[in-house]
């Protein structure tokens, strides 16, 4: 099953060999005991083995996403990635951590913002932590920070991944500023990230409201395969995507003071999410179609 999966993710012989070989002895580690986790319960030696090999699937096999503007991204020291949302499931995310990981010279960790939900849902918030994700509120935002992380925001939340598929790529509503206030406070610079491609994987068609807050869901999806045919439908549509790192913002000049002056952050964070929105509307202009 291990040959399996490490050959479907295009890897020669020898690289599926020594893909088994690295799993077998993550799960000796796991049975012994013999790995760390960060306060916030990164899990360096999950995400190497496990995570990046599966995702890695879909990024470069079923996405083949196409990177634009890595070198935007410090290689040391803090930085706030602010990205636009959409997919209905937010693959989106997962996706921008493998970018930075194996696009940048550093193979840096992004570290994820997530909502409340993603950790009160079993199973999905234990992982979430393992990936490296954390509350999206500005103590914990501010702690990575200071620490010299690279963090990543999806200020639109599921206001963004659920909207309808006639509202595609336009961007919801940034919240309060939250984020900006974060990096004006240490100083870290914020880098646009615009993704197209999320929004064709599962196109929302509809939202049941009564399921959805049966299950205590922001929405209850209905998209072209969902929930047509079961299972299947969970599979994404094989969108091409293009993901661009634009040029960051420096907010270090406006000193910590900077972060309790609200015009400023309004400023900021409209000029962000301006940003975001007109390199979307170029990039769609350049893509030839939404498969290729």
């Amino acid at each position: 099953m291990l040959r399996t999966v490490a050959a479907a993710s295009g890897l020669g012989a020898d690289e599926v060999e020594q893909t088994v070989a690295r799993t077998l002895a993550f799960m000796r580690r796991r049975l012994t005991g013999d790995y760390t986790v960060d306060d916030f319960g990164l899990d360096p030696d999950y995400i190497e083995n496990i995570f990046m090999p599966i995702m890695r699937v879909l990024y470069r096999q079923w996405f083949r996403v196409e990177v634009r503007g890595i070198e935007n991204i410090p290689t040391e020291g803090s930085g706030l990635i602010v990205a636009n949302h959409s997919g209905t499931i937010a693959l989106d995310s997962h996706m921008v951590q493998v970018a930075i990981h194996d696009e940048h010279p550093a193979q840096r960790h992004l570290r994820l913002l997530g909502a409340d939900l993603v950790f009160k849902t079993p199973i999905m918030g234990s992982l979430a932590r393992k990936q490296g994700a954390t509350l999206a509120a500005n103590p914990d935002a501010e702690r990575l920070l200071s620490g010299g992380e690279l963090v990543g925001v999806f200020p639109e939340g599921f206001k963004g991944v659920g909207k309808p598929f006639s509202e595609r790529y336009k961007l919801q509503r940034f919240g309060r500023g939250g984020f900006v206030s974060a990096a004006i406070r240490t100083g870290a610079p914020i880098i646009p990230c615009s993704i197209i491609g999320a929004e064709e994987t599962y196109p929302l068609l509809g939202d049941i409201k009564v399921l959805a807050r049966l299950f205590g869901a922001p929405y209850f999806p209905v998209t072209p395969t969902w929930p047509w045919l079961g299972p299947l439908g969970l599979v994404p549509l094989p969108s091409k995507w293009i993901m661009e790192f634009g040029e960051p913002v420096e907010t270090a000049r406006y000193g910590s003071a900077g972060a309790d002056d609200p015009m400023l952050v309004f400023d900021l964070t409209d000029q962000v999410r301006e940003t975001i929105q007109q390199t979307l509307y170029s990039l769609l202009m350049q893509r030839r179609s939404v498969f290729s």
